[in-house]
């Protein structure tokens, strides 16, 4: 028979389970700096996410300020013990990370807990990620910069190939071509560039470096051999199509995207960040036909610059994480990369190799024509002045620009830059 003892028994049994149960369930601190499109996607997987472990384990996501308020906060949070469980890092920002101490190795036990390998990434995006033999991050994307075009402006130029993309990206010659034809047929900018803001213009730059096999740096010094020529020949044939008029000057960011979604310019080159913009303005009947491919053939063979979006684990000074902690926020990885064909919809192209091979993202456009330039990428070099934000793009930008713009002689920035970035 029960009895009100009994009842109030078995109540405080009932409660201690709940107890249990609530304790059991593991609270992610998680740090992004991902805005706009990105910060929306996100926010999307992680309540994905959320919804799909309830009870299990929940991310308690913050966004913060992206660049360098974001590493410097990082940096400071690490040396109190008061960092994240886990946080969005650039792959170009590793080797920096790896020196200030502030990131925990992403361990042999660890890939395997996540159901994740390096056969399941790019070459390229796995070395991008690794510092001495060590992986310290996982990567979530690639995301290098890509050619926008106007299908209408390049075909009443004569400038479209039958299968809908821009004739002349094999060679210098050929897409140089290609940009006067649309000058001649009235377009007002036959390329918009961001040739204000020389970090950004650093992308393009290196990419045409890449194309020659050029590298920035090697065993420690920069520009050393011919990299220098290699980049004056990069700096050249861009502030050639500036002279000629084929390329926009002291052109900002919003003011590049606003030349190409009106019509003034017929190409841009921009980051795949940009294909949701392009994309809603076309499906709201705002924007031309449009496609994205791969960056010309300037030089000897094609080459890209890219960064990654990637999860790293700060770490966290006098904290020791707990092995129920540490395998939530591996599931927590692990989750987000293999359903990353949603990411793809921010233009980035999913470092997870499965998500790429699949038949929905091979339908994917213009993702899945610009995809293949993952067998072409190259990311900053393994130095811990490199990265976002960081000082080899400041030296870098203060000659990039006036050099586009024709204010300076390529040979006369280069040997500038050279000395800066050996000083450094």
């Amino acid at each position: 028979m029960f009895t009100l003892k009994g009842l109030a028994a078995g109540a405080c049994v009932a409660a201690a389970m709940a107890v249990s149960g609530a304790q059991a369930a593991e609270t992610i601190v998680w740090w992004d700096f991902l805005g706009g499109g990105d910060g929306a996607r996100m926010k999307q997987m992680i309540d994905d996410f959320n919804k799909a472990h309830e009870g299990e384990i929940t991310i308690d996501a913050t966004t913060l300020e992206w660049g360098v308020p974001f590493y410097s906060k990082v940096q400071t949070s690490v040396a109190v013990g008061e960092a994240p469980d886990i946080m969005t890092y650039h792959a170009s920002r590793i080797p920096l990370a790896v020196d200030q101490g502030v990131l925990t190795e992403i361990t042999a036990d660890d890939w395997s807990k996540m159901g994740l390998g390096k056969g399941d990434y790019a070459d390229s995006t796995w070395d991008a990620v690794t510092v001495d033999g060590k992986q310290y991050a996982v990567p979530l994307d690639t995301h290098p910069i890509v050619l926008y075009y106007n299908k209408d402006l390049l075909s009443a130029a004569g400038m479209l190939t039958e299968d809908g993309r821009p004739k002349g990206m094999d060679s210098r010659e050929g897409f140089t071509a290609t940009l006067q034809a649309l000058k001649e047929n009235g377009v007002a900018f036959p390329l918009a560039s961001v040739t204000a803001d020389g970090n950004f213009m650093f992308r393009t730059i290196y990419s045409l470096m890449g194309q020659q096999d050029g590298e920035l740096m090697s065993d420690g010094e920069f520009l050393a051999g011919d990299n220098a020529e290699k980049l004056q020949n990069s700096l050249a044939v861009l502030a050639e199509w500036t002279k000629e008029g084929l390329q926009s000057t002291y052109t900002d960011y919003p003011a590049t995207v606003a030349l190409f979604t009106s019509g003034e310019a017929a190409m841009m080159i921009n980051g795949v960040w940009e294909v949701p913009t392009m994309t809603d303005a076309h499906k709201n009947g705002t924007l031309f036909e449009w496609g994205a491919v791969e960056l010309p053939v300037i030089f000897d063979h094609p080459s890209t610059y890219a960064d990654s979006h990637s999860f790293a684990i700060p770490a966290n000074k006098g904290v020791e994480m707990s092995e129920a902690k540490r395998d939530a926020v591996l599931k927590a990885i692990g989750w987000i990369s293999r359903n990353s064909l949603f990411w793809a919809t921010a233009g980035h192209i999913p470092a997870y190799g499965p998500v790429t091979a699949s038949a929905e993202y091979k339908a994917m456009e213009p993702n899945a024509t610009y995809s293949s330039l993952t067998d072409n990428m190259i990311f900053d070099p393994k130095s811990a002045l490199a990265g976002i934000a960081g000082p080899i793009f400041d030296v870098m930008s203060t000659y990039f620009v006036p050099t586009l713009n024709g204010e300076m002689d390529p040979a006369e920035a280069v040997e500038e830059i050279k000395i800066e970035l050996n000083d450094l």
